[in-house]
């Protein structure tokens, strides 16, 4: 099977080192990918914005599957475009992945279906203030969401009033997020862990694979900004057999039966950012694709014929019976650049990568200059993995922390506590 991957971050390229285990793979080819994803197959110079060159390259080098990893060309259509050109895909169109690209319309799904999630209202930047007199009755803490798409920032958790009225000028008036935060919602705040669930599905038939939980804070302690993710591990101990069974029953199959009634139908990897309140899971968020960085804790954790899943789901008929948990663990910590999310320099040389031992190293915002070197070329730089064949989250966080600490490159920043959660509460 010849396969094109769109993408150019961590995301991809753990995507890229599954696939490439496949015995059904020929030929992979990464749009535009990264120094790392080139030892996997062939990085392209393509502009994934510009549709047609898409298909026309697909076409020409008779591409049987495309795999998309980013949600932006997802929530603009991608997806719509190679399947009117006859173009095998996995991932939603843009009708389904407004899921993701719109918190509104999520928001209104979830509560039209009965799928348990935060109480919430919902104002457009013209509604500055009924937002702003709903603020200052409201009950603390609360949280604000951009609507639009902001790189996995675009969430401010409010303690106070105060807090929420500067986040509010902040995302209507000072324009913070862009043309994302025209409108958002305003959430109650929900009390428990969370914890993420990747459905691969075909639309209607779905299979889970092993949980992950996420650390969107810049800080150690959950403490300071969002971020688009600083490290994960898997499986998340606190996911229980039980409570996963809720999150099947009472989430993952209404959104998608919701989903087909509204002319919707969803086919790709449904990302379930949940929290295990005490009534039981809710749901944070949904995304239409694999989330960064839980995919390169999860994927590794695998069984299986990974390829076959992802092309069972686009053909519409999901056919994955080798796919399983291993009953290992991971530990995924992202080495950053200081500053990050906020203003932060790149360019710097990555040094020590060949010095890294019994882990997985999956490169987010790396470059090669011209003479070759490894440089910094965003705000998350590396992916640290590491791999265990038992289940044993302490063990597999110090063998990345010790590996995380042989790299060096200007500026370098990752938190110290990455799963921490798993085993001081659950082992």
């Amino acid at each position: 099977m010849i396969v094109l991957l769109i993408g150019s971050g961590g995301r991809e390229h753990a995507l890229a080192y599954k696939i490439k285990q496949s015995s059904l793979l020929t030929k992979l080819y990464m749009a535009p990918g990264n120094p790392g994803t080139k030892k996997l197959g062939e990085n392209i110079k393509l502009d994934i914005s510009k549709h047609n060159g898409v298909i026309d390259f697909c076409l020409e080098n008779k591409v049987e599957l495309v795999v998309v990893g980013p949600e932006i060309p997802l929530v603009n259509g991608l997806a719509n475009e190679l399947r009117k050109n006859k173009i095998l895909v996995f991932g939603p169109n843009k009708e389904a992945a407004d899921i993701e690209g719109h918190k509104t319309f999520a928001k209104d799904l979830m509560k039209t279906y009965n799928i348990p999630s935060a109480g919430y209202q919902k104002y457009s930047s013209y509604e500055f203030n009924k937002a702003n007199d709903y603020l200052l009755k409201c009950k603390y803490p609360v949280v604000l969401k951009a609507d639009g798409l902001a790189a996995g920032k675009g969430v401010i958790i409010c303690k106070d009033k105060d807090e929420a009225i500067k986040s509010l000028n902040e995302i209507f008036i000072e324009k913070i997020f862009g043309d994302a935060g025209n409108k958002l919602v305003i959430e109650e705040f929900m009390y428990g862990e969370e914890a993420s669930i990747f459905a691969i599905t075909d639309g209607t038939d779905f299979i889970c694979l092993p949980s992950a939980q996420d650390h969107k804070r810049i800080g150690d302690n959950d403490t300071g900004k969002n971020t688009g993710g600083m490290g994960a591990y898997s499986p998340a101990p606190m996911v229980t057999d039980e409570i996963l069974s809720q999150v099947r029953t009472t989430i993952i199959e209404p959104v998608l039966k919701a989903l087909r009634e509204e002319n919707r139908t969803f086919v790709g990897c449904l990302y379930c950012g949940l929290m295990l309140t005490e009534e039981g899971p809710k749901v944070v968020e949904f995304n239409c694709r694999f989330g960064d960085p839980e995919t390169q804790a999860v994927l590794p954790l695998i069984e299986g014929d990974f390829l076959n899943l992802l092309y069972t789901a686009a053909k519409g008929k999901l056919d994955a019976p080798d796919i399983k948990y291993s009953g290992g663990s991971s530990v995924c910590v992202i080495a950053a650049s200081k500053g990050y999310p906020d203003e932060y320099k790149i360019g710097y040389e990555i040094k020590a990568l060949d010095e890294l031992k019994d882990v997985l190293c999956f490169f987010s915002g790396v470059k090669e200059d011209s003479s070759g070197k490894l440089i910094t070329s965003g705000g998350r730089v590396l992916c640290i993995t590491a791999v265990l064949k038992e289940l044993n989250i302490k063990e597999a966080k110090d063998i990345a922390y010790k590996e995380l600490s042989k790299i060096s490159f200007e500026n370098i920043y990752y938190r110290k506590d990455i799963s921490d959660k798993a085993y001081i509460n659950f082992y």
